[in-house]
């Protein structure tokens, strides 16, 4: 049976079979007692990339574009390693860093973790930046 983002919603009641952890266990097995037994790990309880992207699916088919652009980036961010995820955020901070330095964290998004949406999202705040001034050593217009 395919999955069908307008009928399908919640996920974990309507479809739990395609709601797995990082480890490969069924939404089923995450249980708190599962946690202190060491069924599961802490990772476990991290969404996939395909959960993600399944629920970037049904917000749009809801017309929540939005939502479903955030989701769709985050599912390509999943597997992204958490520190490098922290650099990128202090790097989009205002006056934190150069359009040069920016442009270098969109191509190593694309290059090294195959996330184009996320890519993109960083060159929109790279030229929405230039545009108001807040690049690195860049004074806002008052």
């Amino acid at each position: 049976m395919g999955f069908d983002p307008s009928a399908d919603y919640p996920l974990g009641q309507r479809r739990p079979e395609l709601v797995t952890t990082p480890g490969g266990h069924a939404l089923g097995d995450v249980t708190l007692d599962a946690l202190r037994d060491g069924r599961i790990g802490a990772e476990d309880l991290r969404a996939t990339p395909e959960t993600l992207r399944r629920q970037s699916e049904v917000s749009r088919a809801a017309g929540r574009t939005q939502l479903a652009d955030n989701l769709a980036r985050a599912a390509e961010l999943a597997t992204v390693p958490a520190e490098t995820i922290l650099e990128v955020y202090t790097a989009l901070r205002p006056h934190r860093s150069s359009a040069g330095e920016l442009e270098e964290w969109a191509a190593r998004l694309e290059a090294e973790w195959n996330a184009p949406l996320s890519a993109a999202f960083v060159r929109e705040a790279k030229d929405v930046y230039a545009k108001r001034g807040l690049l690195a050593g860049e004074r806002a217009a008052v």
